[in-house]
């Protein structure tokens, strides 16, 4: 047996964070003689114990994954090498923390206790304490008995009054970073190497990069990163939005900037982040004032300029790279551009990890299943969403506090974020990328429908399959389908399927009326479905429902209209099936009158799928009726096969106003002009089979025999789906 092993620092999983764990491969375990959850010493700089458990079966056999906490602790950063040898810990009967600012916490020690149990401190030590919203870092000022000691039940906690100054501690860490391990590791390649190891690229006689673009969508994390990388880096960090640069006076602009850069050099080695740089460095031929002219040739002339830069590396960040100056975005300048987008469900379980580790969650809430449900949000979505949640949990008990006085231990032991309180937090929070486009849609699911079942199963398939089986679409070697229109007479449910739809899949919908796209100003209504599809990218896997859509795509032969609905309909085709590929966005689309709509939509490759939604046949009527009558209180002399048999001609739309206007009698037998509310008996209304009987004389077939033969030889044209 090894009395120690020398193995390199790695990144800690997210679900480790916080909790003094370093994964180890079992080979290392069983040379140094360990059992799952044993301590061990491990020295960097400085020495910390962590508790030893193995590492997943891919890792490297000479990696140990450590925290940020941890790394800090040791002094250490990625790639590091580090001593691991098995040590013994002694229980703790007493520690003495000391928190870096002033905090108030109810019950602390307990708190604390429960928190930090069964983990190994020792003297000088930094213990990141993770809260809801924010984090508390303590310093372990002494330990009794002295020396490494693990924190038990029965150890005692206290923590002085006065706080500890002068401590440096990473303020972010990678492990505070869910979803963004590639983009990471491209970021560490460009920043970290030249800054800890620049004696590298003099090696092979390169120079290394200057400059790294991070651009993306709002809310993804580009400001976190460069946070991170700074505070992994230990390199002084100075951040520069863009306004605070900008003054009135000739030159001024220019100065601030040129002494950022300067300042920056002189406690090399450092990072100079821009966040929104679009706002200080736009394209200088589109802007009308000679100041951003001024300062984006200054910008260019200090990142490359004449003088040498050192150990100075540029972030910038953006949401908007093409709006940027194109001799920002050359060699030399911005060397690297990396997108950060939006996280897949992967990165949002991770995401939920960082945000939850400070909250108790109740045994019935399974991370993963939240990750599945939210679809398009970005890093910032999940952490309100987290926020959100744990607010719920806070108005479940508020009802049995009372304001005034100090909330009992015991109360606060029993707060448990639990899967009801995500679940309703959600009903709050929507992606960011989908607030402007984002619809209510009424619950609608696929037993509200009756009948239809050919058209459910090709929805399914078409919606549903790819996002839940993509794999099965690549071993099968097809793509799925990019479009489907439904088709049929008015009032037969198209919709209403639309609706179910979106429902059940559970994915992103953005419903679309035709009008609301059109312009009177040239180049808008494109714009428009521009804009539509790149929303629906952003916040994939999403489905685009365009209501009506022989409203916005006419034939172009038509001679309808200017020539707005032909730019129109050449941009849908493009954005439908053009270069661009269009991944985890289905286009749904409903009319009544395909024969209006151009051909060249209709072709496979664009509208892939079309589905004739057909009048409902006996079966189809008779489970309309079941489903409207569901909620009815209706007589036992109501036939429900009578009544399907009756309606022979009738769309889903018209029987439901059958059984709305029967509703409608059976209340005007029981409702008197004047009568009081508390007067009506609800339990003696029921709807009778006479009052159907009045409602089928009442209503009847909206379309006429010979429209509907018109409807069944255009359906006749285009086939049955």
């Amino acid at each position: 047996m090894n009395d120690q092993i020398v193995l390199r620092v790695a990144e800690a999983y997210h679900r480790d964070a916080g909790k003094s764990i370093a994964r180890i491969s079992l080979d290392v375990i069983n040379r140094l003689g360990l059992k799952n959850g044993d301590v061990v010493e491990i020295q960097g700089r400085n020495k910390v114990c962590a508790l030893a458990w193995p590492g997943n079966p891919g890792d490297a056999p000479d990696i140990i994954r450590i925290d940020g906490n941890l790394r800090s602790n040791l002094g250490v950063g990625i790639d590091d090498r580090v001593f691991v040898r098995r040590t013994e810990v002694k229980p703790a009967r007493r520690v003495l923390l000391a928190p870096t600012r002033s905090i108030r916490l109810i019950g602390g020690p307990q708190y604390l206790l429960r928190i930090l149990e069964g983990r190994p401190v020792t003297k000088g030590e930094q213990i990141r304490i993770e809260m809801i919203t924010n984090y508390l870092m303590m310093v372990v000022v002494s330990t009794t008995p002295p020396g490494p000691v693990v924190i038990t039940r029965d150890t005692v906690i206290n923590i002085t009054s006065e706080q500890i100054e002068g401590f440096q501690f990473r303020d972010v860490t990678y492990e505070d970073i869910g979803g963004l391990s590639r983009e990471i590791r491209a970021i560490r390649e460009m920043v970290e190497l030249p800054l800890r190891h620049p004696e590298v690229f003099q090696k092979l006689g390169i120079t290394p990069p200057k400059g790294v673009l991070l651009h993306g969508p709002p809310g993804t994390g580009k400001t976190l990163i460069a946070r991170a990388v700074a505070s992994e880096t230990d390199a002084t960090f100075t951040a520069i939005s863009g306004p605070e640069i900008m003054s009135r006076y000739y030159g001024e602009s220019e100065q601030r900037l040129r002494q950022i850069f300067e300042d920056a050099q002189k406690s090399a080695p450092s990072i100079i982040f821009i966040d929104e740089i679009d706002s200080i460095a736009p394209k200088r031929e589109e802007v009308l004032g000679d100041l951003e002219r001024r300062v984006v040739a200054q910008l260019l002339s200090l990142m490359d300029g004449l003088t040498s830069r050192g150990e100075v590396i540029v972030i910038a960040a953006t949401n908007r790279p093409n709006a940027l100056d194109p001799a920002l975005r050359r060699g030399g300048r911005f060397d690297r551009e990396v997108e950060i987008g939006i996280p897949n469900k992967n990165g949002r379980l991770e995401i939920l990890y960082v945000h939850t580790r400070g909250m108790p969650l109740d045994d019935s809430l399974d991370l993963s299943e939240i990750a599945e449900m939210t679809h398009g949000f970005v890093g910032a979505d999940l952490a309100s969403l987290c926020k959100e949640a744990a607010m719920h949990t806070i108005s479940r008990i508020l009802p049995d506090l009372d304001i005034e006085e100090e909330i009992p231990p015991e109360i606060l032991d029993q707060l448990k974020v639990s899967r009801e309180d995500f679940l309703a937090a959600m009903k709050k929070i929507e992606p960011s990328a989908m607030r402007e486009v984002l619809v209510e849609i009424p619950e609608v699911h696929w037993s509200d429908i009756g009948g239809l079942e050919d058209a459910k199963q090709a929805l399914r398939e078409a919606v549903e399959w790819p996002i839940m089986y993509p794999e099965a679409f690549e071993a099968v070697g097809i793509r799925p389908p990019r479009g489907v229109l439904l088709y049929g007479p008015p009032g037969t449910g198209k919709t209403m399927i639309a609706r179910a739809v979106a429902t059940e899949s559970g994915i992103n919908f953005i419903s679309i009326k035709g009008p609301e796209l059109m312009s009177k100003w040239v180049g808008e209504s494109e714009r428009a479905v521009r804009e539509v599809f790149r929303k629906a990218k952003q916040a994939a896997p999403a489905l685009i429902f365009f209501d009506e859509i022989d409203s916005i795509v006419p034939a172009r032969d038509s001679g309808r209209d200017s020539h707005v609905t032909e730019r129109v309909v050449s941009q849908l085709l493009t954005e439908i099936d053009g270069l661009v590929e269009l991944k985890d966005v289905v286009v749904l689309a409903a009319t009544n009158r395909p024969d209006l709509i151009d051909p060249s939509l209709l072709r496979p490759g664009r509208f892939d799928r079309m589905i004739y939604i057909q009048m409902p046949d006996l079966a189809a009527r008779k489970k309309i009726f079941e489903i409207y009558m569901r909620k009815m209180p209706v007589a036992g002399d109501v036939n429900i096969d009578e009544l399907a048999a009756r309606t022979d001609g009738y769309t889903g739309a018209d029987i439901e106003m059958i059984c709305r206007e029967a509703g409608m009698l059976a209340l005007r037998e029981k409702i008197q002009p004047g009568m009081k509310r508390e007067s009506l008996l609800l339990s003696q209304i029921q709807v009778r089979r006479d009052h159907f009987e009045r409602a089928y004389q009442n209503i009847k077939p909206h379309m006429p025999p010979e429209t509907l033969k018109e409807y069944l030889r255009i359906m006749e044209m285009f086939g049955s789906g």
